[in-house]
């Protein structure tokens, strides 16, 4: 048995796509016997185990003890499942989920760590405020180092977070696969024609000849509104452009509706309802600022983008994806207003494919296969 370990992660379309959408497909395309084991905050500890087992039913989800610098107490929780289980690996998603598996492994109780591998994890908590304890960002270089040398195998989302560990932490071996944020299975079985354009144009009142900009996901800040503002304002006084914000309502949103009445959509979906407004557009916009967390990011929306036929607008130095937008023509890296038309069905279909090619769970099988036979 495998464990698949996740810490302090709430349910989101992420963890649905990246978490459980990975776990399913171990136990079913590989037929590994891999157990999902999830430490969610006690704060919201009902509400999450009912959306990650109503998800995933076979999930066994516990409850965190109380304070995130107190996460070396959790480690007798998960003994006791260890005890009871007996998994042979535990597959760490984060550098705490995966401290906690190097310190059950070092009690002689399983054979090898997996550190999946999501970023730059201190350089995110630094530049984006993830966390505010000072005692934990005091610790957290010293934990990600640990996790980074001290796994059996390590998963990096881009090729850019490798060199980061070699960098930063001296890592020399080779004893990593790299899988990006890869497609959640709805997102496989998209249907792209003019009919469904057209369909889902129309539920969101767009004209036929709009050229339609979409910005799927948060608006916060490390989302960096104000670069794609930049972007945004003089895009939208060509008379046919308009955006549309797969996002909540927020103070932004609305001062950019204000100053551009009538081209700016909010419409606020569910994670497997995006693909269905997602067909509705040209352009996905991925424009972020340059930093650590953005240099070796692997965002899924980018994958999804391409999934739904648009051509991708990114910003330069974001991942492995920059290069990959200008290697295989489905975008443009942003370096200001860009003159844009509408994206022919032709295009559209083209764009799939390459997302089908290079981002579903099963192009990426022998990787899998790599760290669950470790």
């Amino acid at each position: 048995m495998i464990f698949y370990l996740t810490y302090n992660d709430s349910y989101s379309g992420i963890y649905s796509s990246q978490v459980i959408d990975v776990v399913k497909f171990l136990n079913t395309t590989l037929q590994q016997n891999v157990k999902l084991v999830a430490f969610v905050s006690l704060r919201n500890f009902f509400d999450q185990k009912t959306k990650i087992k109503s998800d995933f039913p076979d999930a066994v989800v516990l409850p965190m003890f109380p304070g995130v610098k107190r996460w070396r107490k959790n480690i007798f929780l998960l003994r006791l499942l260890c005890k009871f289980k007996r998994p042979t690996t535990i597959i760490g998603r984060s550098v705490l989920a995966t401290q906690l598996a190097v310190m059950i492994k070092n009690s002689g109780t399983i054979r090898n760590v997996v550190y999946d591998g999501r970023g730059a994890i201190t350089a995110e908590w630094k530049e984006y405020g993830v966390i505010n304890d000072p005692d934990m960002l005091r610790e957290i270089s010293e934990l990600e180092t640990e996790a980074v040398l001290l796994s059996d195998v390590r998963i990096a989302v881009s090729n850019k977070l490798v060199e980061y560990w070699r960098s930063e932490f001296n890592y020399t071996g080779d004893e990593h696969v790299v899988i990006p944020c890869t497609l959640n299975k709805v997102f496989t079985e998209v249907v792209i024609s003019n009919e469904a354009v057209a369909r889902s144009r129309e539920k969101l009142g767009l004209m036929p000849d709009d050229v339609v900009f979409v910005y799927s996901g948060s608006v916060a800040g490390w989302q960096s509104f104000d670069l794609l503002y930049t972007f945004i304002a003089p895009m939208l006084r060509n008379g046919s452009n308009r955006i549309l914000f797969l996002a909540d309502k927020d103070k932004n949103i609305e001062k950019l509706s204000k100053e551009f009445p009538g081209k700016v959509i909010c419409k606020k979906v569910s994670a497997k309802e995006v693909l269905q407004y997602l067909l509705a557009g040209d352009y996905g916009l991925l424009i972020r600022e340059k930093s650590v967390t953005n240099k070796v990011a692997s965002p899924v929306k980018f994958a999804e983008y391409l999934s739904c036929g648009l051509q991708v607008i990114i910003s330069d130095e974001l991942g492995d994806y920059s290069e990959f937008v200008a290697k295989n023509s489905c975008g443009s890296v942003h370096s200001g207003f860009v003159t844009a038309v509408k994206i022919g069905l032709d295009k559209k279909l083209e764009n799939q494919k390459l997302a089908y090619k290079n981002f579903t769970k099963e192009t990426f099988v022998e990787e899998y296969r790599r760290i669950t036979n470790c």
